[in-house]
């Protein structure tokens, strides 16, 4: 579980990001998945985005994608969305 600051500090890192990740009308498949859990592997964080013609809420699609890769959802804002995974070897970014 990510801490206030941990997660203000991952805020900040997104911030400059451009999403990665799109999730659209067929919502969370497996596809999406495999794509979301290859980009946490390499990055550690990454940033979607839910299209206009998901008919699920960005929140609920966001909680859903994190539970699946076993990530922690960071933020929502509108339709995008920050995952972080913390990497099982050498770690990329270092939390507060």
């Amino acid at each position: 579980m990510l801490t206030g600051k941990q997660k203000r500090y991952l805020r900040s890192l997104g911030n400059e990001m451009e999403p990665i990740l799109f999730v659209g009308k067929e919502e969370v498949t497996e596809n999406v998945v495999k794509q979301a859990d290859d980009a946490l592997l390499a990055r550690e964080l990454i940033k979607g985005r839910v299209l206009q013609n998901c008919a699920d809420a960005p929140q609920n699609i966001a909680l859903e994608l994190a539970e699946e890769v076993k990530a922690e959802l960071v933020q929502v804002i509108g339709r995008n969305f920050l995952l972080y995974r913390k990497a099982e070897e050498k770690s990329k970014i270092e939390l507060p």
